[in-house]
Parts: C-alpha cells; structure tokens; sequence
C-alpha cells in the first residue's frame, strides 16, 4: 500500500498536534489545515496548505462552512484501486486525502458549565468534523483517521518508521470515530431533550443513551469465572495511589463508601467501614482516629478485608490503627505524607483519593435487569433535617436524640434493605442489613450490639421504611431504644405510635422512604 501523502489536521484540543504534525512533516506529509490548527502549526514553523486553497472555496458562515466541501470527501471516500472511483477524483482535479486528525467542538464541556446559554450549546455542535470523521473511518482500508489524542504517540511512531500505518491500526482508529462520534451525538441529543423541555411532562429522558470508554479490563467479575471490565470516567472521580489493581467487588464497595462517606462532608471527623456495600459502623469524633475508634467497635470481625472511608485528609494517627486490620481499600478526599508512608507498607492495600464534586455530580442510577432492559432512577440525595422531621409520640425526643436521629437517617439509607440500625449521636451501635423481615433485620441489629459488647440503653432506632406492625419498634424498645426515627405510611402507623407511646419511646416520621435494593 502506498505510503501517506497527505494529511488533514482540524482540531479543538491542541494538546499534542504539534509534535505529531512534526512526525507527519518529518515522514514528508504535506499537512493542510483550517483556521486556529493551521496557525498554530505555522507558529510552530511547520508548512501548512490551507483547507481553502485545496478546495479552492472560502471559509464562509463564521466558519460553519468549511470542511464539507467534495474536495475534502472525495479525498477522503473514494477507494483506492476502484477504477471509476480513480477516473471520478481524476475528472474533478480532487487529490487524495490520506489521513485525517480531528478532535471535536467541545460541546459536552460546554454544557457542563451552569446554566450555559442555549445559543452557545447550539454553536458548539460540530458538523463537519463528525462528518470527516465518519468518511474518513468508513473508508478505513485506505485512509487513516485520529480522534483521540492519546493516539498521537503511537500512530506517529508507525508513520515515521513505515510511512503507513497498519490496517489493523487503522480499523481500531476507525472504531474509536464511531464510538466517539456516537457519545457526541448522544451528548446533543441529551442536552437538547432538556432544554427543549421534552422531558417536561415524564421528567425522565426520552431514551436512555449509554456511551461510555473502556477504562479498565478487570481481572474478573464478582467471581473468577466472569469476566469484567469498567468503563466511565470513574478515574476522574477517583485516584489510586497505591495497592493492587481494583477488582469489580472493590469498585462496587468503594463507591458505595463514597456515596456514604459524602453525606457527612461538612461534618466533624467521621469514618465509615463497609463490607459488601454495607456499612457495618460509623463513627464521628474530634479526630480521625476517636471516629476509627467508634466505627470499628461496632463490629470487630466484619471490617476485615473491608472497605474504609472518610470525610478529611487521613492522618499518622488514624492510619496507625487502621493499619492493625487487614483492609482492602482506603479511600479519602486526601492523606497526610506521614500516613502514607506507613500506609504504602501493605504493599497490597489499595489507597485511593476521592476527588469528592465529580463523584457527587452523579445525578442518576442505572441497572441492567436483563432481556436487554435498563432501570434508571434518580440518585437518593434527599436529605432530611430537624425542621422535616414530623413528632408523632406523646413525648418529644431529647436533643441528643434528635442529634442520633438525623446522624442515623444518613446512615440507615446506604444499608440494604429492609434495614434497621441502632445509633448514638455521633456512632452506630448495631446494624441489621438486608432482610427479608424487618422484625429480623431488627434481631440481628442488636445481636450484633450484644456481640461487640455495646449497650443499646438510651439508642435511636433508624428504620430506612415503615414499621409494617409493632412487633419491630416494641423489639427496639425492649433492646434498650428510647427514640425512633421511621418514614411513616403503614395502615397501622397508629398501633406503631401507641407502642411507642406505651413505652415512652420518642418518634418522629421523615416521609420519606430509603429503600436500597
């Protein structure tokens, strides 16, 4: 195959095309160009044709037209060898069009600025790079073609060794346009839905479009046997410092903990431990190190090989006691240098930072439920305070139960359900996730306290739904619960309150249920 004589460069991003047209220039490719990419390549003292010479036609629209013209997909599209494609390109004097470098408008980033203008979106859909793009990926077999920038590296390495590059390179190049070109519209497509005000009447999208990079192969799924992969940005959200390569179980954990840990963001020092997604103790303290103390005495045997997450930088004196479990991942908004260094001597303990606001912006989640079918849901981010909070007993909560109450209700949402937990003020004391009775899910919760020594005398309990009958909130009160803190809506909320009121138990109703299946 003959060697590449010609190149289209036309980029928004301008991280790295000058040392890749360099390569291109070196391999004695004649580079065109188009408007800012053009003048930054004769900056950087390369030649360059401009795109309105080659076609012979003027920029025009402010630019909207400028690449769709036949002398650029003519180039692009005609196959080599075809000898009425050959004798067509011949007739209108077009030239070969060899390789194409292009990055696109920068629309999502744009849309991703608050309450960016309509008509700025609109500009920043790009028509005629899509447009190379496809025709340059569709007739691959001939024509190189470069979306990505981290691609440059190794596209210019071939050039410069062989000219060309390989069809097997180029058919993964030509998959990428695709992928990317599809994301694009997909991100249009999404954006304009909303603010067309399409979704008005459902408040859900019209289609649920999933577009995602590979970020990761995983070694395998939730078992050995299945394979897994990661995909999404969530490198953005979080950083690994350290430790073994993540596994599907760890990413699962590990954002759970997140999702967690970010309800207490602006609180004092507060450290959760999660297994299984689960949370299975939370502590808040003056110190890192006082709320490891009061999460890990919830449960002494189940943290091992856990997940463990908290709210500020980790310091010397928190890692030191963390650091007398096994622990499968750490994961902070940041950590000290003294504890990192001790803890990077668990050469397998993963440590990640969280980079906190691009976790959060998360807005909604989305399942696979089989036979080709998606859930999607809005994230659970209400958050209820003491003026939500709806007294229902004949005697009103202390405030130190008021205080264990609103710290419970963030907790009690990120338990499996059904879920009950037992708290202080500033500690869980009992946690029962995931059954199928919520009189069970209360059984185990102070079985759990009773097991790591913990007294639930003067606890709140935290039921994440309804008390379907009394026998749950007589169980708490009988364990030791003083208060608790319920949704509400049974058809026997009033037999609930009467147990409660008989004894002497303080309840309040959120409205709000916290399912978490």
């Amino acid at each position: 195959m003959e060697k590449i004589r010609r190149a289209l460069l036309s980029v928004s991003d301008k991280t790295g095309l000058v040392p890749l047209a360099q390569a291109l220039a070196r391999a004695g490719i004649e580079l065109i160009s188009t408007g800012g990419t053009a003048k930054a390549l004769r900056e950087a003292g390369l030649p360059v044709v401009d795109l309105s010479s080659y076609t012979g036609f003027p920029e025009m629209l402010e630019g909207r037209v400028k690449t769709l013209h036949p002398r650029v997909h003519g180039g692009l599209l005609y196959i080599r060898g075809n000898e009425a494609h050959e004798a067509a390109i011949r007739a209108q004097g077009i030239q070969p069009i060899d390789m194409v470098v292009v990055n696109l408008y920068p629309f999502e980033e744009t849309v991703a600025r608050p309450q960016v203008a309509l008509p700025e979106a609109i500009e920043n859909i790009d028509i005629g790079g899509p447009s190379m793009l496809r025709s340059a990926a569709k007739n691959h077999e001939s024509v190189t073609v470069v979306v990505d920038a981290g691609d440059y590296s190794w596209v210019a390495r071939q050039i410069e060794t062989a000219g060309q590059t390989t069809l097997e390179q180029r058919r993964q190049l030509a998959a990428k346009v695709f992928a990317r070109t599809a994301a694009y519209d997909a991100a249009i497509a999404a954006h304009l839905e909303t603010a067309f005000g399409l979704t008005a009447t459902t408040g859900v999208p019209g289609a649920l479009r999933i577009q995602a990079p590979l970020a990761q192969v995983l070694r395998y799924g939730e078992n050995p046997h299945q394979k897994a992969a990661l995909y999404g940005g969530f490198h953005d959200s979080f950083q690994q410092l350290q430790g073994k390569e993540l596994s599907y179980n760890n990413i699962l954990d590990l954002t759970a903990a997140a999702a967690l840990i970010s309800e207490f963001a602006a609180d004092p020092p507060t450290l959760a431990i999660l297994k299984h997604t689960n949370p299975c103790g939370v502590g808040q303290g003056s110190s890192l190190r006082e709320a490891w103390d009061k999460a890990f005495a919830t449960d002494r045997q189940a943290p091992f090989g856990g997940i463990i997450a908290v709210n500020r930088a980790l310091d010397l004196a928190c890692a030191e006691a963390i650091a007398g479990i096994f622990s499968e991942v750490i994961v902070a908004p940041d950590f000290t240098a003294e504890a990192l260094d001790l803890l990077r001597q668990k050469k397998n303990l993963r440590i990640l930072r969280n980079r906190e606001s691009s976790f959060a912006a998360q807005a909604c989640d989305v399942r696979s439920v089989g036979a080709g079918s998606y859930l999607w849901q809005e994230r659970d981010l209400r958050v209820t305070t003491a003026a939500d909070l709806k007294l229902v007993s004949r005697r009103p909560p202390t405030e130190a139960e008021r205080q264990a109450m609103l710290f419970g209700w963030r907790i009690v949402k990120h338990v499996k359900s059904n879920a009950i937990i037992f708290v202080a003020a500033d500690r869980t004391l009992g946690i029962g996730a995931g059954q199928m009775s919520r009189v069970d899910a209360s059984r185990i919760a102070v079985w759990k306290a009773r097991e790591a020594g913990l007294s639930l005398t003067g606890s709140v309990v935290c039921s994440d739904a309804f008390f379907p009958f009394p026998d749950g909130l007589i169980a708490a009160a009988e364990a030791g619960a003083t208060a608790a803190i319920q949704p509400g809506g049974s058809v026997r909320d009033a037999e609930v309150i009467a147990a409660a009121d008989e004894r002497d138990v303080a309840m309040a109703f959120t409205g709000v249920r916290h399912f978490r299946h």
